[in-house]
């Protein structure tokens, strides 16, 4: 199975611009994610998909510095540059992962994919219907057939943004599997390691600086075990736990009752 796992990223975010270019100990945010991401063992081809607009320039190059691949496609279209760069790379199956998180475990990455070879009878696998995991552990794998599907009758706006709200909305015409954290615990609205404002920086900054010197590859428990002896750095963002881009679709989505019941 040829596997393309993308990295969406671009300069011009809307809340917090430049995210993925922030400093944390002397790298752009997006090579310390990019170096975390490659540490999983079924990733296959990575692909770092920006688009043309000029000030993604700069993501190009530095793709170009640490050796990554780089596509570059519709600014505000993922499902499209998703499906250019699967058919660009000849993919059987891609992964989707966001460069909003940049603090990753590789070994849920690779949890995730495995998960999806071992059950075929699945056309798209994540960690998040319904999330378990901390926010900013999200993994997505779909195949060819159901991106291309998704590519070619996804009409509306946030479809097209967010590339695979219409597979696990249509569920009746895809097979959606879900991988929960197999500690039974569910943090996904109480712990928020993604970034969107300038509080997530401060957070992933001050996370990487505790963590990253004595351990490079550290993981969720590590984080974890922090959190818990220093509940002062939880409190950095956790205004902001709990809260997705869907929020503002929520009438829109039929298929994510789960999340709705943890928000009332």
């Amino acid at each position: 199975m040829n596997i393309v796992t993308v990295i969406q990223a671009r300069i011009s975010s809307t809340r917090l611009p430049g995210k993925v270019m922030l400093p944390v100990l002397g790298k752009p945010l997006l090579v310390q994610m990019i170096e975390r991401v490659l540490k999983a063992n079924l990733i296959g081809t990575l692909v770092i998909a920006t688009s043309t607009n000029s000030e993604d320039d700069k993501i190009e190059e530095l793709c170009s510095q640490v050796n990554v691949n780089c596509y570059r496609g519709h600014l505000t279209d993922l499902l499209d540059r998703h499906y250019q760069v699967a058919k660009l790379f000849s993919a059987d199956a891609i992964v989707k992962i966001p460069s909003d998180c940049p603090l990753i475990d590789h070994k849920i990455i690779d949890r995730v994919i495995r998960y999806y070879i071992d059950n075929e009878e699945y056309d798209y696998v994540s960690n998040l219907h319904p999330a378990t995991y901390p926010d900013g552990n999200d993994v997505e794998i779909f195949s060819f057939q159901s991106l291309e599907y998704a590519w070619r009758d996804a009409t509306k706006d946030f479809e097209r943004e967010h590339t695979t709200p219409f597979m696990w909305e249509h569920n009746d015409s895809f097979s959606i599997g879900n991988v929960e954290w197999e500690t039974g615990l569910d943090l996904s609205t109480s712990l928020r390691f993604t970034i969107d404002y300038e509080e997530d920086y401060f957070f992933i900054k001050s996370v990487f600086e505790e963590l990253y010197p004595q351990n490079p590859d550290f993981g969720l428990n590590d984080i974890l075990r922090l959190l818990e002896q220093k509940p002062e750095i939880v409190e950095i963002n956790h205004k902001f736990a709990g809260t997705y881009w869907y929020d503002k679709h929520i009438d829109e989505l039929k298929n994510i009752d789960d999340y709705k019941s943890k928000k009332k």
